[in-house]
């Protein structure tokens, strides 16, 4: 008997191109990565996450926005080349600072999705050169 993956499309727009697949670590509030993400080992430090010590390496990071510290680009950038950064970025509303991060670091992000409707441990695919969001169920 073959098992029909089920899939819900979300629409949004390409911030930073390529294609990332994982399960997802979400937080419902706003992150800055300078201070907020451990640079070294990709741990979420921010309380207000709720989520301090989670790890965001090799996950689809998901998130309302970033927020401040122009260095955050730097630390997306550095997660990169410690091997500890997420696989894809998805947000509500793309911030500047972790647009750049994503960009420079060839991370896969996509903007204006609706984030309510993705879970915490989802496992979605992130097409971001076509802004699509795939939640599989």
């Amino acid at each position: 008997m073959e098992v029909k993956e089920e899939k819900t499309v979300l629409k949004g727009r390409k911030i930073s191109k390529g294609l990332g697949e994982g399960e997802v670590v979400k937080v419902e509030t706003p992150i800055s990565f300078l201070g907020g993400i451990d640079a070294k080992n990709g741990k979420i430090l921010d309380p207000d996450t709720g989520k301090v010590g989670t790890s965001i390496a090799g996950k689809v990071f998901v998130f309302t926005h970033g927020k401040g510290s122009t260095v955050g680009s730097y630390v997306i950038y550095q997660l990169k080349k410690n091997k500890v950064a997420p696989l894809a970025i998805i947000n509500e509303n793309a911030e500047i600072i972790v647009a750049v991060g994503a960009i420079i670091s060839d991370i896969p992000m996509v903007d204006k999705i609706d984030i309510s409707k993705i879970s915490d441990g989802d496992k979605v695919r992130v097409y971001a050169d076509e802004g699509i969001v795939e939640i599989l169920r």
